[in-house]
């Protein structure tokens, strides 16, 4: 069954583009097209939808606010000629960012990231805990579990330290990320660090030694993960 697709611009332009680039994906049907931000709103309010291509500078109500009125969102592509709102789109966690003109080759990218996201979602849970997906750099980047080094919170970013690859920062908190790494494998050890239990080499001193040497303090709040692993 193809994916459904909902177009909202208030340009009819750029919907026939938008129109003419889905035609050419056979896993994806586009549905609806809007120009009314209001009209759109209330359709997706009581229609299903997997992907939403949505302009940011709408009259009456804004892409962003369209998006953060759904109870259950979809896959978010945010349209818009202004770079200056990619901060706000991702804050929603939208997927990508596409600015216009739009060209086929961007929004092809985009397109494959969603359908990737979206099988993910559809696999095995088994399967699924394998993989962390972030927003970096205006793309969502898959990283395998069994990749992580160990995660460093950077006030409001965390960096994922992998092994063998460079770091991936992305804007997210400490504890939105726990929330979708799975508890037996990843503890907390310090404010700014969550290792994976796989990567612990040595605790000495109120240490963690990594497998790659890297050595990471244990704070007195997060230090119960130690009896923990006494027990396993």
């Amino acid at each position: 069954m193809a994916l459904r697709c909902v177009a909202v611009d208030d340009e009819p332009l750029a919907l026939r583009i938008i129109d003419q680039y889905v035609s050419r994906f056979p896993a994806l049907e586009l549905v609806e097209t809007f120009e009314d931000s209001i009209a759109a709103s209330e359709y997706l309010k009581s229609s299903h939808c997997d992907i939403l291509f949505v302009d940011i500078n709408m009259p009456d109500i804004t892409g962003i606010d369209l998006v953060r009125s759904l109870d259950q969102k979809p896959v978010v592509i945010f349209t818009t000629a202004y770079r200056n709102f990619a901060f706000e789109g991702f804050e929603l966690d939208a997927l990508d960012y596409l600015l216009k003109p739009i060209q086929f080759e961007r929004f092809s990218k985009a397109v494959r990231k969603a359908i990737e996201y979206l099988e993910s979602r559809q696999t095995p849970k088994a399967e699924a805990d394998d993989s962390l997906f972030v927003h970096s750099e205006y793309r969502l980047v898959k990283i395998p579990l069994r990749d992580i080094e160990y995660i460093e919170s950077l006030e409001d970013y965390i960096r994922i330290h992998r092994q063998g690859d460079k770091p991936v920062m992305t804007l997210m908190t400490m504890k939105k990320v726990l929330e979708k790494l799975p508890e037996d494998r990843f503890r907390r050890i310090h404010r700014s660090y969550i290792i994976p239990i796989q990567q612990i080499q040595a605790i000495v001193h109120r240490k963690v030694k990594l497998l790659s040497g890297k050595e990471l303090p244990i704070s007195d709040t997060y230090s119960g993960f130690i009896n923990d692993l006494k027990k396993s």
